[in-house]
């Protein structure tokens, strides 16, 4: 699926209610995510600052979702949700490396048939809590939050 018309079509993502109570519970979410990624890098469990940093990145954008009437089925649904209704408002970079790292949380999680596991490295961990940070920086800015 490559546009948000056919994920709606699909029932990837739904329309609802514009809910900003529930966007605003969305965003604590992505900040408690935050912090963990932060915790886990100074104890030197990389995976798990990445998973972290890539949950904080998706209740972030999930914050969008709900603020603009939607739910989500699927991860990748909430990447073309970006792409579509958010890209002249947040940096492709963000939009991007949340499709990018929502790849490297799957491979890390449930592995697959060529690597059993896929290690991270401390310099990948690092760099995925900076590009959550400044994600979560940017719809704060649509949020009037920040």
């Amino acid at each position: 699926m490559t546009t948000l018309e056919a994920c709606i079509e699909n029932g990837l993502i739904r329309k609802d209610v514009p809910d900003l109570q529930k966007a605003k519970n969305s965003l604590k979410t992505a900040e408690h995510n935050l912090d963990l990624a932060q915790r886990n890098l100074e104890a030197g469990i990389y995976e798990s600052a990445l998973i972290s940093a890539y949950t904080c990145m998706f209740h972030t954008a999930r914050s969008l979702l709900y603020k603009d009437g939607y739910k989500e089925r699927g991860h990748y649904a909430l990447y073309i949700f970006l792409l579509e209704k958010y890209s002249n408002k947040i940096e492709a970079k963000y939009i991007n490396e949340l499709n990018t790292l929502r790849s490297i949380r799957h491979k890390v999680i449930y592995g697959n048939e060529e690597l059993a596991i896929r290690e991270v490295e401390e310099t990948e961990a690092h760099s995925s809590i900076k590009i959550a940070e400044g994600f979560l920086k940017s719809v704060k800015k649509i949020f009037g939050l920040e």
